[in-house]
């Protein structure tokens, strides 16, 4: 058996902005080809991504911490999607089996909506095709406040990793993805900040009209063209100096210190989005359960127009 880790930043403005700067697009775009010919060449038997939700799929009228997707279609937000994941369902019961025997309480969905959070990486990385490879979705909240701990999160990416472990077949590819982050401060609604019409939307706003929809995405292509101008009003600006101690405490396998971040420091830090790190954490707690790694930076560049500090890294073990 082989594992592999790749932790990807997302943006839905990529497809609907282009930064000042160009050469920060090419970058990224130039990183995402050549891990996808990396997976292609891989060809994982299975890939298991954690991703945050950005009320697409998952609101308060039942808010799990994390959750299981045994079966799994694409939201369809961003033009990602729509369509079925292809999620092999006696797998993720028995990794939720196992989870939940690590003493880790997991959801499990049979049918999740999966958004671009998660099918935004899968888009890139395979070759536009969301079904491509066998696919677990993993959600962990990184939007609705109260969230998971990070101590708790990285508790989730251990128990995935005993699981993994547990596999033990010689020809399985295991590919973690992670995506989210880092510095990231798009403008998500919060509860007891908004007017009841909105709140309403947040406890049960799945399936919205493709007018409401784009609505609601016009206001974040606002907010990355304001942000690029200047205006440090809409939204909190990029900040490349925590982002690149998030990644030093990633290459270093530090979950002392990982585990001893607070949501208010995430959020004062990182901006609302910069809770989506959490995935990054259980991706990589997976990987370090199966073995020691080393972590290779591919591209990181602060990109306004898109309202996100873009990192993109890999793993494998030593």
């Amino acid at each position: 058996m082989t594992v592999k880790l790749i932790c990807a930043s997302h943006s839905p403005l990529m497809e609907f902005a282009s930064p000042a700067e160009q050469h920060q697009e090419q970058t990224v775009r130039k990183t995402f080809e050549k891990l996808a010919s990396e997976v292609k060449a891989y060809d994982p038997t299975l890939i298991i991504a954690f991703g945050p939700d950005h009320f697409n799929g998952f609101f308060y009228d039942l808010m799990p911490s994390f959750c299981v997707g045994v079966r799994a279609t694409a939201a369809g937000d961003w033009n990602y999607g729509p369509g079925e994941l292809n999620v092999p369902e006696n797998t993720a019961l028995n990794l939720i089996r196992k989870v939940l025997d690590e003493g880790v309480d997991v959801s499990y969905s049979y049918r999740m909506q999966a958004d671009h959070g998660v099918t935004q990486p899968l888009h890139f990385l395979c070759n536009g095709q969301l079904n491509r490879y066998p696919t677990i979705p993993i959600f962990i909240n990184g939007a609705a406040a109260p969230m998971p701990t990070t101590k708790r999160t990285i508790a989730l990416g251990r128990a995935i990793g005993t699981f993994i472990k547990s596999i033990n077949l010689d020809n399985e590819r295991i590919l973690i993805l992670g995506t989210g982050g880092l510095s990231h401060d798009p403008p998500t609604p919060q509860m007891g900040s908004v007017p009841p019409e909105v709140e309403e939307f947040l406890i049960a706003g799945r399936n919205p009209t493709s007018e409401a929809r784009n609505a609601r995405q016009a206001k974040i292509i606002s907010v990355g063209q304001r942000l690029a101008a200047g205006d440090k009003s809409v939204s909190v600006p990029l900040n490349p100096e925590w982002d690149e101690r998030l990644l030093e405490k990633f290459k270093n396998a530090d979950f002392i210190a990982l585990e001893a971040m607070t949501e208010d420091e995430i959020r004062r830090e990182g901006g609302r989005g910069g809770q989506e790190v959490r995935t990054w954490m259980a991706a990589f707690a997976a990987l370090h359960t199966v073995g020691d790694y080393e972590m290779t930076l591919h591209c990181y560049e602060p990109i306004s127009e898109w309202i996100a500090g873009f990192g993109i890294v890999s793993a494998e073990l030593k």
